[in-house]
């Protein structure tokens, strides 16, 4: 290398063999960096309702979120205990029927009442024949010859019924081995409609029958069982059974089984009859304080004694009583009965009600108090545990949907985050995708369910162990799954975005939904059919800045996702068109296009929102090495952004504009020659001067960190020179920002490199201010030290008297503290007395020797060289 010619380089030029085109600006703090952002605000809901006002479901297909709702909606007959048969009703077929009958008989093990349902069946039912033996038939029906079984004590023996031998008109006859074969039986649905056997006969006319307990409300003491109905059969005919099953039966379970009976009727007949007859009579008196009363200590008192269960044999006579008072009108005694019913796990058509009156009475904010009492959050929990989510859907749409009102409350929110709701909604979700991938394709009817959890989880997220909770029941990989399977349900991609955007605020979360290779081909489907929907969109996008913000390797997967910049560039386009738009009409941005943010500091424009999100996408991108360069040469990209900023003003738009800025300096960093930047780099200088113009500092900092790029070319430095910017750059030495003031040195030190530039730094004060950073700020930040000494050292390359280059009083001050610098223990000295962290110490040493030693040391010796005309320096004494 010609040694005149190095000789005559700028400082801030590198060799030729050294890559660093960018060095001067890493130095200077100007390269690469992340976005900042606010997140999206949510409106509260104003009403509690099933689903969005904005929602897009056909009103037709969708459950109500309103509906009328009373006694009559719910089913007696659903309310039977399961240790009871229900008994299939026998067709008939006429007399001489060539058709061969069957029937298929089943025995109760405890007779009932008849239903409301089979009275009506009844009232519908074909008239019987004349012969009162002869079973009912229905025209087009077919009888089936079965066994019938016969309950005897536990043990089980049957008596086979088949047509006579011989016989061509299909008429049942018992077995001729059968003790009761001479004796015709008629089997129908109720025991007031059975034939009595002899056995029973005798019993009805010999014996007393037991005890009933009646009341208003047709509550009586539990039927006898099979087995003790059949062992007095037997007692009452003289017959005896000889097989040893039947002995041990008597003997054993069936003796235990009586005494439980005996038990539960007195218990029945004693504590809840009372109970239920008093409630009945205040239901019809409307004395609503103390039938809530009555409620709660009907079930204390059915919970004491463990029973409320689905095997208790009066659970269908106390249900039948407890709906028939469900007219009553007072949420609290509502939600008192609803318990009741909820602790019962009853199923089908009731459980549908039962949820549909909760979630009735959550709809009113001034009900939550009521479930913050008793145990109503643990029963709508169970509920969604026990339920399943096929047979049960609609009656989970509801008990969710009541679930998601609560967690709008901040008490019951956290309540039901100590009750493990995170992980019963997790469960739920992860049941309704395992079903939805087993059928290969997704249910609509699901996705009612999955709005309503959705918008729960997404208040449950705000609690202090949600995030983790999110964590550990894989709720985050499941969200990502149900974007792909739900991408045209408007609703639920709201919702999953809105709890997207909470929980990516934290590292951990962002890197588990950076890992979900799906979710970037998700996000972008999204955006491309969401497009105008600035609600979605604006979500989308700050979650894709979040997981951008610090995973190099999200930043490459989603850029190398198909039409995936095509996609950014639309929305940005669409959304500065919209915006466009609605400038050209002032009095619809006051209307449409303004709320109030989460913070409460003033209005944004959600079109500005939608912008700033997109953006901050693009320059987390551009951090990316291989990605940015590709971005930088995007020459619609620029434009746009340039566009934005010219628009703009910083007083309205200040986020958007920063942003917008931030950007632009990431691509400014890469000098390819393919950069639309540099091909546009005059036109992005005088875009950007008026921000330097302004009172805002922060638009001065970040419009100086472009400067910092664009002024290592000539025709910039010339352009904002003729613009007065490298006196700005020189008067913002005296700003006190530390920051600003590295920035101003950082493009100063381009300037410098045109000799026709230097004099102005000497006329403005320059080497004075220069001098005085140094000594205020110098022991604190050493990378601010070096280059204030590299723009001096630029300023200096033509030196040839240290006195006319910087002045005799400025040299002097100048000397004096690169002397006092130089010396490690005082210049450290005073660096670390007062600092505690180790790793900061070390920052500290390492800066100084790396950064400020070798430039300041290059600046020193070149005064001392030029400073003939100094009297000479007294020695230290």
């Amino acid at each position: 290398m010609d040694p005149k010619k190095s000789k005559d380089r700028p400082f801030y030029e590198l060799p030729e063999n050294v890559q660093a085109s960018s060095r001067i600006i890493q130095d200077a703090r100007t390269s690469l960096r992340t976005v900042v952002t606010k997140r999206p605000f949510t409106p509260r809901d104003e009403k509690r309702t099933l689903f969005p006002a904005s929602t897009a479901r056909n009103p037709e297909s969708r459950p109500a979120s309103a509906f009328s709702l009373n006694s009559r909606h719910f089913d007696g007959s659903d309310s039977r205990p399961v240790s009871g048969a229900k008994l299939s009703p026998l067709d008939h077929f006429p007399e001489g029927s060539d058709v061969r009958a069957r029937a298929e008989i089943k025995c109760f093990q405890t007779p009932r009442a008849p239903t409301a349902a089979e009275i009506e069946n009844a009232i519908l039912a074909p008239k019987p024949p004349a012969d009162p033996n002869r079973p009912l038939s229905r025209k087009g029906s077919r009888q089936k010859l079965y066994n019938a079984t016969s309950v005897d004590g536990g043990g089980e023996s049957t008596t086979s019924l088949r047509p006579r031998s011989g016989s061509s008109d299909g008429r049942l006859h018992q077995d001729q081995g059968s003790p009761d074969a001479d004796v015709p039986r008629r089997v129908s649905s109720g025991p007031k409609e059975r034939t009595l056997l002899p056995e029973e006969r005798g019993m009805a006319d010999g014996k007393e029958a037991a005890p009933r307990v009646s009341s208003s409300m047709g509550v009586s003491s539990p039927p006898r069982t099979g087995g003790s109905h059949d062992g007095e059969q037997r007692v009452g005919s003289g017959s005896s059974r000889k097989s040893s099953s039947a002995g041990k039966s008597r003997s054993g379970s069936a003796g235990k089984r009586d005494s439980i009976d005996v038990g539960d009727d007195n218990f029945f007949t004693d504590k809840v009859a009372p109970l239920i007859e008093a409630m009945s009579a205040l239901g019809k008196n409307r004395d609503n304080e103390k039938l809530g009363e009555l409620a709660e200590e009907l079930y204390t008192v059915l919970d004491t004694n463990k029973k409320l269960t689905k095997s208790y044999k009066q659970r269908s006579s106390i249900l039948k009583a407890i709906f028939k008072l469900l007219d009553v009108e007072e949420p609290r005694v509502m939600l008192k009965l609803a318990r009741l019913i909820l602790a019962f796990k009853v199923g089908g058509n009731n459980l549908l009600n039962v949820c549909k009156l909760v979630f009735k009475v959550s709809r009113n904010e001034k009900n939550d108090q009521e479930f913050l009492e008793g145990n109503v959050l643990d029963l709508l929990i169970e509920t969604i545990q026990s339920s399943d989510h096929v047979a049960s859907c609609e009656a989970l749409i509801y008990c969710v949907g009541a679930v998601k009102f609560l967690t709008g409350n901040p008490t019951i929110l956290k309540r039901l985050a100590k009750k493990e709701c995170i992980e019963t909604l997790a469960g739920l979700m992860h049941n309704i995708e395992k079903t939805n991938r087993d059928n290969g394709r997704v249910s609509d009817q699901f996705g009612h369910i999955l709005v309503q959890l959705c918008a729960a989880l997404r208040n449950l997220a705000d609690v202090g162990s949600g995030r983790e909770r999110f964590l550990q029941t894989g709720v985050i990989e499941s969200l990502s799954h149900l974007l792909d399977a739900y991408p045209n349900d408007c609703d639920l991609v709201l919702y999953i975005s809105r709890i997207f955007s909470k929980v990516t605020l934290h590292t951990d979360c962002c890197t588990v939904l950076a890992n979900e290779h799906s979710c970037y081909k998700s996000f972008i489907h999204l955006l491309n059919r969401h497009v105008n929907k600035e609600d979605v969109v604006v979500r989308v996008c700050f979650v894709l800045g979040n997981i951008t913000a610090k995973n190099d390797d999200a930043r490459r997967r989603l850029f190398q996702e198909t039409n995936a910049m095509p996609t950014l560039l639309s929305v940005l386009k669409t959304f500065h068109n919209l915006e466009s738009q609605k400038r050209s009409k002032p009095e619809n941005v006051t209307t449409n296009g303004r709320h109030n943010n989460n913070d409460g500091d003033g209005a944004v424009n959600t079109i500005d929102d939608v912008l700033i999100k997109v953006i901050r996408v693009i320059a987390n991108l551009s951090i990316n090495d291989s990605v940015g360069p590709i971005i930088a040469s995007h020459v619609e990209c620029v434009q746009l952004l340039l566009a934005i900023l010219d628009s703009k003003d910083i007083g309205s738009s200040e986020e958007l504009i920063l942003n917008t800025v931030a950007t632009i300096n990431n691509l400014s960093y890469y000098t390819t020659k393919t950069s639309a930047i540099t091909a546009h780099q005059n036109t992005v200088a005088q875009v950007l001067l008026k921000l330097v113009m302004t009172d805002n500092m922060e638009a001065m900092l970040e419009a100086s960190r472009v400067f910092g790029n664009l002024t290592r070319q000539r025709t910039v430095r010339d352009l904002l020179s003729r613009q007065k910017v490298d006196e700005i750059m020189i008067t913002l030495l005296d700003s006190g920002n530390r920051e600003l003031v590295f920035i101003a040195c950082g493009v100063l030190i381009n300037f410098m490199a045109d000799e026709d530039k230097r004099p102005l730094l000497k006329k403005e004060g320059g080497i004075k201010k220069l001098t005085e950073v140094l000594r205020d700020f110098g022991r604190e930040d050493w990378q601010l030290g070096s280059v204030v000494c590299k723009v001096l050292c630029n300023y200096s390359t033509k030196i040839t008297s240290t006195n006319s280059c910087f002045g005799e009083a400025e040299a002097q001050d100048l000397v004096d503290v690169l002397v006092e610098y130089l010396d490690r223990e005082t210049a450290l000295e005073a660096s670390l007395k007062d600092e505690v962290d180790e790793d900061l110490k070390d920052y500290l040493c390492e800066t100084w020797e790396a950064d400020f030693c070798p430039v300041a040391s290059q600046l020193l010796k070149r005064i001392e060289i030029h400073q003939s005309c100094f009297e000479p320096l007294e020695a230290p004494g």
